[in-house]
């Protein structure tokens, strides 16, 4: 069912990317508690358990939009149509590569089997020192054991498992980052400098940001 409405001012098309962009950057500072057993998945687990709900709200906001009459035609709503739709592409895209990465960490760990007793994995641990402690300083040590064996794995294991939960923390971290800045940009494009033309073209402004972006990853993966 669609709503009749007039169409949106260029300040309501910008708020519209900046909401998004809000909602997109608060994925990062999302808490989500973690018991001492699966402390090696603290970095992932507030991004994992905020995303999907941003993602869906964002399709709610953008499926309103486009079904809204008078559709979205003119240059202003063209281009912020598209920065958006590819905003939520590759926001889906990033957390489908996180659930992959998180699912491969825990079917590492054996998760949701039971974790292998303690003293077995401080026994497989001690057997590692001397490969082990080379890395770290005697307090970081001793947390990593303390938490590798809450954890039921060896020290080994957990600091493997923890450097891939801190590579796709950083991965999405950085996809979100880069989404919220390019609706952001274009956000400001289309108050300030949008004009009643549609660019087309090589020059800077003739694709949105995200646009853009999603076209030189392509090009680069080639």
């Amino acid at each position: 069912m669609t709503t009749d409405r007039t169409p949106l001012t260029r300040t309501e098309l910008a708020g519209l990317l900046t909401d998004a962009a809000q909602s997109v950057s608060g994925i990062l500072t999302a808490e989500y508690p973690t018991a001492a057993g699966r402390s090696y998945l603290h970095p992932v687990l507030g991004p994992l358990a905020a995303g999907p709900q941003v993602v869906g709200e964002l399709n709610d906001r953008l499926e309103g939009f486009v079904a809204a009459e008078p559709r979205p035609a003119t240059p202003a709503g063209l281009f912020t149509l598209a920065s958006y739709a590819s905003a939520l592409g590759w926001l889906t895209e990033s957390f489908a590569e996180l659930t992959a990465s998180v699912d491969q960490i825990c079917t590492r760990v054996g998760i949701p089997t039971e974790p292998r007793d303690p003293a077995v994995a401080a026994l497989d641990g001690a057997e590692q020192d001397d490969a082990f402690d080379f890395a770290f300083s005697a307090l970081e040590l001793v947390a990593i054991r303390t938490a590798a064996q809450a954890a039921g794995l060896t020290p080994d294991d957990y600091v493997e498992v923890l450097s891939q939960s801190l590579l796709a923390a950083a991965r999405i971290t950085d996809a979100c980052m880069e989404i919220s800045n390019g609706l952001l940009e274009d956000a400001a494009y289309v108050l300030d400098e949008a004009t009643d033309h549609v660019w087309i073209g090589d020059g800077p402004d003739s694709l949105p940001t995200l646009v853009r972006s999603l076209l030189a990853r392509m090009e680069a993966a080639q």
